[in-house]
């Protein structure tokens, strides 16, 4: 049979037990200055995680590349643009409008347009077809093409006349007011008609340049003011 363990014994167990807790403790305090660095460790283990791999995904779809496609079309449409002080400068309507957004071109069918200088000269032009730039300042007509400037008096009361071009193709640039074409043309500037290969007209010289097989009709007027004609071959 086993003795009972002495006093003596008992006594040394105790301090041998206290010895060994407060080593317990001072290590557990010793680990507990230690322990945020090694949570902020872990915090910044992972972040480095997920911006490595997160970041994948975004770049597969920043990386593919935009088709042309209709992001949004429009069923009787009116597209309407305003200068700086707010005031109308082009209407453009149509039966049919599909936007594309790789070019960001507005693709209108049956198209009508309408535009005021600010001198008040109204420009109206139809198609089958219109192709038209966001900020509308640049409009392409193809397909029974017809441009109209209608006359207007200016300020020394000479008159500027009635201008109307007509072709399968013509490209207006309604900031610079220009209209050029690389395909046939007719022009008639109030009794007058021209005709050429190609074709560009600048309402700011009022000069109007025909190429290739021209041709002109005048008619003898008594009006002044009207634009020149130039041609060449």
């Amino acid at each position: 049979m086993m003795s009972p363990p002495s006093v003596t014994g008992m006594a040394r167990m105790l301090r041998i037990l206290k010895s060994c807790g407060q080593s317990f403790s001072g290590l557990w305090e010793r680990l507990s200055l230690y322990l945020p660095l090694a949570m902020m460790a872990l915090l910044a283990v992972g972040t480095y995680w997920l911006v490595r791999n997160t970041p994948a995904a975004y770049e597969a779809e920043a990386a593919r590349p935009v088709n042309h496609e209709i992001d949004y079309f429009m069923r009787r449409a009116t597209v309407k643009t305003f200068d700086d002080t707010g005031r109308l400068k082009t209407e453009i309507f149509g039966t049919e409008a599909r936007h594309f957004q790789d070019t960001e071109i507005l693709e209108i069918d049956q198209a009508r347009m309408r535009s005021t200088s600010p001198e008040g000269r109204l420009t109206t032009a139809t198609a089958n077809r219109a192709l038209s730039n966001d900020a509308g300042s640049e409009v392409q007509l193809i397909g029974n093409a017809v441009v109209v400037r209608e006359p207007i008096q200016n300020s020394d009361g000479s008159w500027l006349p009635r201008l109307e071009f007509r072709g399968e193709f013509l490209h207006v640039f309604m900031n610079e007011d220009r209209v050029k074409s690389h395909l046939p043309v007719v022009l008639k500037r109030g009794s007058d008609e021209f005709s050429g290969d190609t074709f560009a007209y600048s309402n700011l010289d009022q000069v109007a340049d025909l190429k290739g097989r021209v041709k002109g009709r005048l008619v003898t007027r008594t009006a002044a003011g009207s634009a020149p004609i130039k041609s060449s071959r």
